[in-house]
């Protein structure tokens, strides 16, 4: 068996292989072409290659090449491998002695991610785009209201390019309004592109029955970045991805539990968060927060720590939802 660390850039890949249980090899410097064919070459010697990697910013481009050249790629959440000390060569050798030892059998070294399929990938892509879109709009209306603000000292009305608002803005400065014209040009460039992908988000979910209080844009949402909700295997594994549990501080007879640890997927703890405080208004009898009523009623503090731990709930009862372990009636959620 060969292990592979890889310590993945965009110009190149440093690699330290290590032969079964011998001390690794020196690290070496590939490019991503040369990475594969030399795989390919191991693999047609007869050896059975191994590789890791950390999840980052590249996406799956080299892990699935890897795996068509026959190798056994394995990619892990981002760890703090070296303490104070971190080279490139350093880093790629701390990964092939993980391997080594999880492949022993130690399952702490390493906590390899589930990889998604490319349709999946997309479809996640699409909902990303649209926030994206989103900010993007944002920003250049805001640019345009800190212009009128620096020279004319006046305020811009909310959505300003709007046809109407736009009419009222004839008295500006000629100079501004010029300005103001090539913001509207690209924000009505951006709003069309936004309106066609919501459409064919909603498309998506449109013909499914949902509970009162969750859109089709977040329901989808949600899918598209827990890609498939088969994958959790129980409840625990569902809270952990949100990364609304509780962190702790414990020690003999004394538990200390604080804030939460945020380890899961920021993007989907958000649209949580939100959601429930939806279902407060339009979900009386969901039962989880009918268990919780006393704690919502005790104080604003208090209410926002409870919301916090039914965000963590609602992701156990939509993936319960979702792979048919239960019906909206069962949870106490009113159909839309």
């Amino acid at each position: 068996m060969l292990k592979l660390g890889l310590d993945v850039h965009l110009e190149f890949i440093m690699a330290v292989a290590q032969r079964d249980h011998a001390n690794p090899h020196v690290p070496r410097k590939f490019t991503a072409e040369q990475l594969v064919a030399q795989v390919k070459k191991w693999v047609a010697e007869g050896l059975q290659v191994c590789c890791v990697q950390e999840s980052c910013g590249f996406g799956f481009v080299l892990h699935r090449a890897l795996v068509a050249a026959g190798a056994q790629s394995f990619l892990i959440t981002p760890v703090a491998l070296n303490g104070k000390r971190k080279t490139d060569k350093l880093d790629a050798r701390a990964l092939c002695l993980r391997l080594s030892r999880w492949l022993d059998g130690n399952r702490d070294e390493l906590a390899p991610i589930r990889i998604p399929s490319e349709a999946e990938q997309r479809q996640r892509e699409a909902t990303r785009r649209r926030k994206f879109l989103a900010g993007a709009i944002r920003s250049l209306a805001n640019r345009g209201h800190s212009q009128v603000a620096e020279y004319c000292h006046a305020q811009l009305p909310h959505r300003w390019w709007g046809p109407r608002n736009w009419q009222k803005l004839t008295t500006l400065d000629p100079w501004v309004l010029g300005v103001l014209a090539k913001l509207r040009e690209l924000i009505a460039g951006l709003e069309a592109q936004m309106t066609e992908l919501e459409a064919e988000l909603r498309a998506r979910v449109q013909a499914q029955v949902k509970p009162k209080g969750l859109g089709d844009l977040t329901l989808v949402t949600l899918d598209g970045e827990v890609c498939d909700w088969q994958c959790f295997s129980n409840r625990k594994q569902v809270g952990s991805y949100t990364g609304c549990c509780p962190g702790e501080h414990s020690s003999g007879n004394q538990r200390r539990v604080g804030s939460i640890d945020r380890l899961g997927n920021g993007r989907v703890r958000a649209l949580l968060v939100e959601a429930v405080w939806r279902f407060l208004q339009w979900q009386p009898n969901w039962k989880a927060a009918v268990k919780m009523k006393t704690r919502l009623g005790a104080g604003t503090a208090m209410k926002k720590k409870t919301v916090i731990a039914l965000a963590r709930q609602l992701a156990i009862d939509l993936w319960r939802w979702r792979t048919g372990r239960c019906t909206l009636a069962e949870l106490g959620w009113i159909p839309a």
